[in-house]
């Protein structure tokens, strides 16, 4: 979504035991990385290993990525590749394979060596940087850090399941990261350290979300904070609220909520880009000035930014500890987790911020021609991405909390979230809904007036408006 300046966007990561999605092998990443902060340089030799059986598949690199090789292990031949862009599975990467003898199919080794090396702009001088044009994808150099998400900026192989639409972001790794030019380094999965080199290890699937560079770590009550622009008093209050929203999390949905997290703020290669992203158990904060962590105790955007926070931490049940996939993924994990942190707003903060966050939404949606949910049959069905996953989305949720009752709502996210499948489709949607209501009629109805209908958005907001949320006194 963007508020003037402000681009909020999410990824989604880390796998826990228990998902809706079927579990498969998990491959493993070892070898070398060298990296420059001050030259925007990256160079990769790496060993992917433990690979699944797939017979159609990608595996997706950043396209500034020139590939030096992919050999086989026994160091004694090189892979012949094809590669591919399709906008459509990522905007950021090629995605590479390999055919087999005939030539007429895919041919996926075990395991195989990969190696690669990049160059790309170091943006250190804000009064040259355009005023938009950096994302969570993008594989950035500020001058003093570089920071690259795993899944979607594809710095080191993402493999892609074609048939299955799942991706094997999350790795077990054993990493050797260098940076002459830099004092810390940090891959999600393990603490920071502060050197120019650091053997990093995880033999829990992890995104490999990497931040490197010039900058201070500090660690308060057990939540590591990196670059932060905030005092030691703040950042403790920061934990506090971190562990509040979780706590309530965990009452509502009843599933723990494991590990702590570690908080990165930084700056964007732009004038005015400013957003939040979370590989699990990292969340990252990018912005200037007020647009920083510092923004979250200004007394003006304060009380606005933290369901943002809340946002991001409710991307651990929706995006983490379940993962979404099919036409509806991306709205299911999105749409649910700013439910979520609707909810915290409600209960949590103020009514005022409730409400007003749901009326921003109905203004935003002024003029918007959703599809409906029944009616997606690809991606691109939702005609404008954030408007869709962030706004109608939850305006629909809202509603239908509405006529089941919040109780019955939490009820249905714990049944999305536990019950496995291989597509959180359309179906799967429903199947949870059914069960959750036990009431043909009841759900019929729901499904006539918000997810079949082509009126659906203003029949949702026809039932919030008739219906508007108790007054509740502030609590924080």
């Amino acid at each position: 979504m963007m508020l003037r300046k402000m681009i909020f966007s999410v990824v989604l990561t880390l796998s826990i035991c228990n998902v809706a999605l079927a579990q498969d092998k998990v491959p493993t990443l070892k070898g070398k990385m060298s990296v420059s902060v001050t030259k925007g340089t990256v160079k990769c030799d790496f060993t992917l290993s433990n690979i699944p059986r797939i017979k159609d598949y990608m595996i997706f690199i950043n396209t500034g990525m020139n590939i030096r090789y992919f050999r086989n292990t026994e160091d004694t031949y090189n892979y012949v590749y094809e590669k591919k862009y399709n906008d459509t599975l990522s905007d950021e990467c090629f995605g590479y394979y390999f055919n087999d003898s005939t030539g007429k199919n895919k041919f996926l080794p075990q395991s195989l060596q990969i190696s690669y090396v990049g160059r790309f702009p170091v943006m250190d001088d804000t009064m040259k940087a355009s005023e938009t044009g950096d994302w969570k994808g993008n594989i950035a150099f500020n001058g003093y850090s570089v920071r690259a998400d795993g899944r979607q900026s594809g710095w080191y192989p993402v493999l892609y399941d074609v048939k299955n639409d799942k991706w094997f972001y999350e790795l077990k790794y054993d990493i050797e990261i260098n940076c002459n030019d830099c004092n810390t380094l940090y891959l999600n999965g393990n603490t920071p350290v502060q050197a120019t080199m650091g053997q990093f290890h995880s033999e829990t699937p992890v995104e490999m979300m990497l931040y490197a560079g010039e900058f201070k770590i500090f660690n308060v009550d057990g939540t590591y904070f990196l670059n932060p622009d905030i005092t030691e008093e703040q950042m403790k209050k920061f934990g506090t609220m971190t562990n509040k929203y979780k706590n309530f999390f965990e009452s509502k949905l009843d599933i723990p909520y494991l590990n702590k997290i570690t908080y990165i703020q930084t700056t964007p290669v732009t004038t005015g880009n400013a957003w939040l992203f979370v590989s699990y158990p990292t969340i990252v904060n990018i912005g200037h000035g007020n647009y920083g962590m510092k923004g979250f105790f200004n007394k003006k955007t304060g009380n606005w930014l933290k369901p943002f926070i809340a946002h991001e931490l409710a991307h651990y049940y929706f995006g983490s500890y379940a993962k979404f996939n099919s036409e509806l993924g991306d709205m299911l994990s999105e749409g649910f987790a700013e439910f979520l942190s609707l909810q915290v707003s409600r209960e949590l903060l103020h009514d005022s911020i409730y409400t007003a966050k749901i009326n921003e939404k109905i203004v935003t949606l002024k003029n918007f021609q959703a599809t409906p949910f029944s009616k997606v049959k690809k991606v691109t069905d939702y005609q404008r991405r954030d408007m869709y996953v962030y706004n109608y989305a939850p305006i629909i949720f809202t509603a239908i909390e509405k006529e089941i009752s919040i109780d019955s709502m939490w009820v249905w996210l714990r049944s999305i979230l536990v019950t496995k499948t291989d597509f959180t489709n359309y179906d799967f949607l429903i199947k949870t809904l059914s069960s959750t209501l036990k009431d043909d009629a009841k759900l019929q109805g729901i499904k006539e007036r918000y997810f079949e209908s082509d009126a659906a958005m203003d029949n949702a907001i026809e039932t919030i408006l008739k219906q508007p949320a108790d007054k509740i006194t502030e609590k924080n």
